[in-house]
């Protein structure tokens, strides 16, 4: 079974910076447009960026400028660096397939708080 494991989210001050990383135990990940996720109490999960099997990038528009999404298909893994993070920006994230393809992982918390 295809597993998504993230990590790398915390607490972090408006302004601040995370890198978060998820690893997908899958073979087709190299070909796969991936994606990040996030789910805020209360609000349906979004997509804020996906990057495809080329290095394409796509972003929400709360979120361009400020985070990069990448990939290293060697190590079945995509980054997402967040910079000049916002209180807004709490939220549980979650890396998956650019339509939600796998299986859903526990996703990995992040908060921007003072």
């Amino acid at each position: 079974q295809v597993q998504l494991v993230e990590s790398g989210g915390g607490l972090a001050q408006p302004g601040g910076s995370l890198r978060l990383s998820c690893v997908a135990s899958t073979r087709t990940f190299s070909m796969n447009t991936m994606g990040w996720y996030r789910q805020a109490p209360g609000n349906a999960r979004e997509l804020v960026a996906h990057i495809t099997s080329g290095g394409s990038t796509s972003y929400a528009d709360s979120v361009k400028d400020r985070f990069t999404i990448s990939r290293d298909n060697a190590k079945n893994t995509v980054y997402l660096q967040m910079n000049r993070l916002k209180p807004e920006d709490t939220a549980v994230y979650y890396c998956n397939t650019r339509y939600g393809s796998l299986t859903w992982g526990q996703g990995t918390q992040v908060t921007v708080s003072s």
